[in-house]
């Protein structure tokens, strides 16, 4: 994609863009995270948000889909603040307000617990909207 078009790019299409340019194995996690995201919370909004990182939205920022050298990140805007029963969080733990989860290449995908910790996520977005 050119860069003329990309400032015309929807959110949506700079993430197509980002995956289609990742083509490897993160390429094929991102997208399938942001399926999960998507079939989590239909109404999520897709933003590209700080230069280029793929952001999901319902009533503020659910998470982000970054993706490094070794590992795409999944980073929960206010992670503290949810219960991980199924234990899904492994970076970011130490912080008052943010929690992420690290995916490696060939890591499985928990989808049924990671959609419950989307859920959450807006759930306690629109709790607090409402205020």
């Amino acid at each position: 994609m050119a860069d003329k078009s990309k400032d015309n790019a929807s959110p949506s299409e700079l993430i197509d863009a980002r995956i289609k340019e990742l083509d490897d194995w993160r390429g094929e996690t991102l997208a399938r995270l942001r399926a999960v995201v998507k079939e989590a919370d239909p109404e999520v909004v897709e933003e590209w948000k700080w230069r280029g990182v793929p952001t999901w939205s319902d009533a503020g920022i659910i998470c982000t889909g970054e993706t490094y050298k070794n590992v795409v990140k999944m980073t929960f805007a206010k992670g503290a603040s949810l219960a991980d029963p199924s234990g899904l969080f492994n970076s970011s733990l130490e912080g008052n307000t943010r929690r992420a989860i690290d995916f490696h290449e060939g890591a499985e995908i928990d989808e049924k617990a990671l959609k419950e910790l989307i859920r959450a996520a807006v759930a306690l977005n629109k709790s607090k909207a409402k205020k």
